[in-house]
């Protein structure tokens, strides 16, 4: 089965009332699934006020974070925020998770940023006490991160019997996760770990095609029923009748920010670099879902992919 196309959009930027309320009726005119807010200690809106402001000035769009960071909010508390978030909105949220990892941000509140899977371990527990919060009735959690206990949490969200899930990274270990929990898996482009054998570069078509696989491996029969999410990371969208040498200059800029070495063909085939005429970038979208079954796409703000989205939307 060929899943439909859809996107996402951002609203990165701290804006009025008004003006992101405009922002998102004009994302939900032109048929994007979802406008979504990040989730970071910078100069943005908060998710959840923001998510609210979108729920209140569309009918359709779906609301989320991109992503969460489980590491900023006890998940009985975000629960709630959530679910009046679903209830407002008539049942339009997606509840977007992530492990965390901006290390800058972390240092600067002074929250440790722990190792890898005890981040991913503590976000395992989240989405189960997330899951529990959303269920019917009083519910008890006991394991390493929280505890809960005799909870009847409340609103109940609209969507039964919970909202889906996005779980995004880029590590065997929270894909697994993603795997089994998720609806909406996302694939990020996180280097592979320290002395892994023979591991595809970072941002390269070879290591999402892996990260696939450990997705199909862990969800089993649940495959087929799981959306497949890439973004964009690390380098500007480039609508371009001179491709190659926009990609030349990633390739430059990516070995000086990132440490990373691709070649020019490696950044065009990339599902997280966008470099291109309208055409080659539409044709890149529909390999991805042809070859890997990745359908959704968050396109950065509105503008930036827009003439992509206005071929592709609805197919």
């Amino acid at each position: 089965m060929t899943r439909p196309f859809r996107f996402l959009a951002d609203a990165r930027r701290p804006v009025s009332g008004p003006e992101l309320a405009e922002l998102a009726r004009r994302a939900e005119s032109i048929g994007f699934h979802a406008l979504v807010i990040p989730d970071h200690l910078l100069d943005q809106l908060s998710p959840v006020p923001a998510m609210a402001t979108i729920a209140a000035a569309t009918t359709r769009l779906r609301i989320g974070a991109f992503v969460f960071n489980n590491d900023l909010r006890h998940p009985a508390v975000l629960a709630q925020d959530l679910a009046s978030v679903d209830l407002l909105s008539g049942g339009r949220l997606d509840v977007c998770m992530g492990a965390g990892w901006n290390r800058a941000e972390y240092e600067a509140i002074g929250i440790p940023l722990e190792p890898g899977p005890l981040r991913v371990a503590r976000l395992e527990e989240a989405v189960a006490v997330l899951k529990g919060c959303f269920g019917d009735g009083a519910f008890s959690f006991s394991g390493r991160h929280y505890r809960i206990a005799d909870y009847d949490a409340g609103p109940t969200p609209v969507q039964r019997p919970h909202p889906p899930f996005l779980i995004e990274g880029g590590q065997r270990r929270i894909l697994s996760l993603a795997a089994r929990e998720a609806q909406i898996v996302g694939l990020a482009p996180t280097a592979p770990p320290r002395g892994a054998a023979a591991a595809p570069a970072r941002y390269t078509l070879a290591a999402t095609r892996r990260q696939v696989a450990w997705v199909r491996e862990a969800a089993g029969d649940r495959f087929a029923d799981l959306e497949l999410n890439v973004y964009p990371s690390s380098y500007p969208i480039v609508i371009t009748d001179h491709a190659r040498a926009e990609a030349r200059r990633a390739v430059d800029h990516l070995r000086e920010a990132a440490g990373v070495e691709l070649s020019e063909d490696d950044v065009l085939a990339s599902p997280h670099l966008y470099i291109g005429s309208v055409e080659m970038v539409v044709e890149k979208m529909l390999r991805l879902r042809a070859e890997l079954g990745i359908s959704s796409f968050m396109t950065g703000e509105l503008h930036e992919l827009l003439p992509v989205v206005e071929r592709l939307v609805g197919r």
